[in-house]
C-alpha cells in the first residue's frame, strides 16, 4: 500500500516497505529541502550552541551539573525546549522534521547537555503530550515547554534494563482510593538531580504489564537520591538513583489506563531512537570540523598532516558516515511527519495520529538509532587518531567526545536490542499482511534455481549500477531472512546471532540507499558537477555496505543452511553482491577530502 500526501504527491512507503518497492529520488526529503523557516531555526540553536554552549566545554567535564541547569533554562526560554508541544500548551507545535532539526544541531557541542536537553523534551514531556488527558496536559505540559519545570523519565531498575516491563517497582492503591503508595527504586534515571517531575512506571497488583504514572518531584514524599553517579562521559548531565517510599500519587496522575504502561515506554523510545540519530549528527560534524583544522594546522615532514593519503581516508570515511546519517535521518523524519499529516487529515487526534505515524517507521528509527551512534563513535575515534599524542590529551577536545559517544549505543535501547527489533519488527509486519516480505522472497528464491542473465547492463546514467547493487542487496536480505523465517518461524526470535546479521544487512541498504537518492536528487536539481563529493560520498558508502553485507549474509548462510541450500546460497550471495564496474576507493575518498581539507570544515 503506498499513500498520496496532497502537500507533495509523493510515493509514501509504509515502514519497512523500502526492502521489497523502490524509492524514487524525487519522494526522499533531504537537508537541502529545508524550509526558510527550517534553516532560520538551525542558525538561532546554532547560534545558541556556538554563544552559551561550545565557550563552556571544559566547564561541562567537571561535573558542573548547576550549569547544565542553568543552559537549559535559557535553551527554555529561547523555545527550543517546546518545539514538538502543541502550541496550546506553550509549545512551538513544529513536525518532526523541525523537531529533528533543533536536536540535531543543540546537541553537537557536549554530550552531557545533550543527554539532559533529550531527556527532558523526549521521554520527559512526550508521554504527557501523547498519553496525557487534557487536564493533565494543561497542568503539566506549558511548565515542560518554557522550562519552568524539568522533567526526567523513571523506567530503568536494577534487575530491569533492557527488559523494562519486568520491573519491580510497585503501585498500591490506598484505601480511600484517592491514591497509588509507589515503593521501588529506579536508576541511570537523567536529570534526577534537578527535575520536578518524573514519569514513572510501577506495576500495580500482577498486573501483566506496568503502569505510567506522573511524578511531582518532593523529597517531603518519600523521594530521595541515590549520589551523582560516577560516569565514562556525560560528566555534567545529572544521573541518580531514585528511591520511592509510600510516594502518595494522586489517581489523576496515572497516564492513559492501568497496564499501558509498557506501551508508553515502547512509543516513547521509537520517537527517542530516531531523535538520539539526530543528536548524534552535528558531533559528528564538529568533530570532523576540528579534526580537519588540526590536520591543516599540524606541520610533519614539513607538510600538513592532512595532505597525507593516510589522513586523507580518515577524513572522507568520518565525511562519508556523517553525509549518509544525516541523509537517511531526514529522510525517515519526513516519512513520519507525512504519515503523521494523513493520519490527522484522516480524522484522528493529534496525539494518535503522532504515536501511529512514528510507530508506523518503528523500524526505521531502530536502524537509524544503532548506525548513527555507532558512525558517531568511530568519527570520534577517528578524531583522536588524527589528533595523535594530543587526542589522547584531556586538554584536547577529541578525548571528552569520544567518551559522550560511547553512552549513545546504550540508552534507548541497546544497539543489540534494537538490532533485533528491527528484523523482529520487519517479521511481525509481513505477518500481519503491512509488507509483502515473503512474496519477493520467494521470487528471489526462484530466481537462484533460474539462469541469470548475461547480458551487459546500460550503466551510462547517473548511479545506474549503483541502484542495480542496491536491489540485489535488498535480494541478499530477501534471501537470508526469509530462508530464516521459513526455517524457524516463531523461533527466529531465539537465534540471536542470526538476528544480528541480519539486521546489519537491513541496516547498510537503508544507509546506503540513503545517501544514493539524496546525492540523485540533489544531482538532478543543481548539476552533477556542483555534487561531485556527493556522489563521491554515496559510492564510498555503498562500496562499504556491498562488503558489510557479504560478510554478514555469509554468516547467517553457513549457521542456518546445509548442502545443496547453502551452496546455491553462497552462489546467489556471490552473483548479488559483484560489480560489474569495481568503484576506485582510493579516488572517491581523495575527492572527498580534497574538498573537506579546502573548506577546513565539514562542508555538506
Amino acid at each position: 500500500m503506498s499513500t498520496q500526501t496532497d502537500s507533495n504527491k509523493k510515493d509514501l512507503l509504509r515502514g519497512g516497505q523500502f526492502l521489497v518497492k523502490e524509492t524514487k529520488a524525487e519522494d526522499v526529503f533531504t537537508p537541502e529541502d529545508f524550509s526558510d523557516e527550517q534553516k532560520m531555526m538551525r542558525d538561532s540553536v546554532k547560534e545558541f550552541v556556538d554563544r552559551e554552549i561550545m565557550p563552556k566545554r571544559e566547564e561541562f567535564e567537571k561535573k558542573n551539573y548547576e550549569l547544565t541547569e542553568e543552559l537549559m533554562k535559557k535553551a527554555g526560554e529561547m523555545g527550543f525546549l517546546g518545539v514538538s508541544v502543541p502550541e496550546e500548551y506553550d509549545g512551538l507545535g513544529m513536525g518532526i522534521v523541525t523537531t529533528m532539526l533543533v536536536v540535531d544541531y543543540i546537541s553537537g557541542a557536549t554530550g552531557s547537555f545533550s543527554t539532559a536537553f533529550g531527556a527532558h523534551s523526549g521521554i520527559g514531556t512526550l508521554p504527557i503530550t501523547l498519553y496525557g488527558n487534557e487536564e493533565q496536559k494543561k497542568k503539566y505540559v506549558p511548565k515542560l515547554a518554557t522550562g519552568e519545570w524539568f522533567g526526567a523519565y523513571a523506567l530503568t531498575e536494577p534487575g530491569a534494563g533492557s527488559d523494562a516491563n519486568s520491573g519491580k517497582t510497585k503501585a498500591v492503591l490506598s484505601e480511600d482510593g484517592k491514591y497509588y503508595n509507589i515503593t521501588g527504586q529506579k536508576m541511570w534515571i537523567s536529570n534526577a538531580g534537578f527535575c520536578d517531575l518524573m514519569i514513572v512506571f510501577a506495576r500495580i497488583e500482577d498486573d501483566k504489564n506496568i503502569t505510567g504514572f506522573i511524578v511531582e518531584n518532593d523529597p517531603e514524599n518519600g523521594i530521595s537520591m541515590g549520589a551523582e553517579e560516577k560516569k565514562l562521559g556525560i560528566h555534567s548531565s545529572s544521573t541518580r538513583q531514585v528511591f520511592f517510599n509510600e510516594t502518595k500519587v494522586p489517581v489523576g496522575n496515572m497516564l492513559s489506563e492501568r497496564g499501558s504502561g509498557f506501551k508508553i515506554a515502547m512509543n516513547a523510545l521509537n520517537v527517542g531512537r530516531i531523535k538520539l540519530a539526530g543528536a548524534c549528527l552535528d558531533a559528528q560534524r564538529r568533530s570532523i570540523t576540528t579534526s580537519v583544522k588540526y590536520a591543516n594546522d599540524r606541520v610533519q615532514f614539513k607538510t600538513p598532516i592532512a595532505q597525507f593519503g593516510a589522513i586523507k581516508s580518515k577524513i572522507a570515511e568520518m565525511a562519508t558516515s556523517t553525509y549518509a546519517g544525516e541523509s537517511a535521518s531526514y529522510r525517515a523524519a519526513k516519512d513520519i511527519e507525512d504519515r503523521i499529516s494523513i493520519r490527522h487529515e484522516s480524522g484522528a487526534s493529534p496525539q494518535e495520529a503522532e504515536l501511529k505515524g512514528v510507530e508506523e517507521y518503528a523500524i526505521e528509527c531502530s536502524v537509524l538509532k544503532v548506525a548513527v551512534s555507532e558512525d558517531l563513535q568511530n568519527c570520534t575515534d577517528e578524531g583522536i587518531q588524527i589528533f595523535g599524542g594530543m587526542g589522547f590529551s584531556a586538554d584536547a577536545p577529541m578525548e571528552s567526545a569520544w567518551r559522550d559517544a560511547r553512552i549513545t549505543r546504550i540508552y534507548e535501547g541497546t544497539n543489540e536490542i534494537n538490532r533485533m527489533l528491527s528484523v523482529g519488527m520487519l517479521v511481525k509486519k509481513a505477518m500481519k499482511g503491512h509488507i509483502d516480505f515473503l512474496g519477493p522472497a520467494t521470487k528471489v528464491g526462484e530466481e537462484l534455481t533460474g539462469i541469470p542473465s548475461f547480458e551487459k547492463p546500460d550503466y551510462s546514467e547517473l548511479f545506474a549500477e549503483e541502484k542495480e547493487m542496491i536491489k540485489k542487496l535488498k535480494k541478499v536480505f530477501l534471501m537470508v531472512a526469509g530462508s530464516a523465517v521459513q526455517k524457524f518461524g516463531p523461533e527466529l526470535e531465539e537465534h540471536q546471532q542470526l538476528l544480528l546479521a541480519s539486521a546489519d544487512i537491513l541496516i547498510e541498504i537503508y544507509m546506503a540507499e540513503s545517501a544514493l537518492l539524496r546525492s540523485e536528487k540533489n544531482a538532478k536539481r543543481f548539476g552533477e558537477d556542483s555534487q561531485k563529493e556527493q556522489i563521491a560520498m554515496a559510492k564510498l558508502y555503498l562500496y562499504h555496505a556491498v562488503d558489510i553485507i557479504n560478510t554478514k549474509a555469509k554468516e547467517g548462510i553457513v549457521s542456518f543452511a546445509e548442502g545443496d541450500e547453502q551452496r546455491m546460497m553462497l552462489m546467489g550471495l556471490k552473483r548479488f553482491t559483484k560489480y560489474d564496474n569495481h568503484p576506485n576507493v582510493v579516488q572517491l575518498r581523495n575527492t572527498i577530502a580534497e574538498k573537506v581539507i579546502e573548506e577546513n570544515r565539514y562542508c555538506f
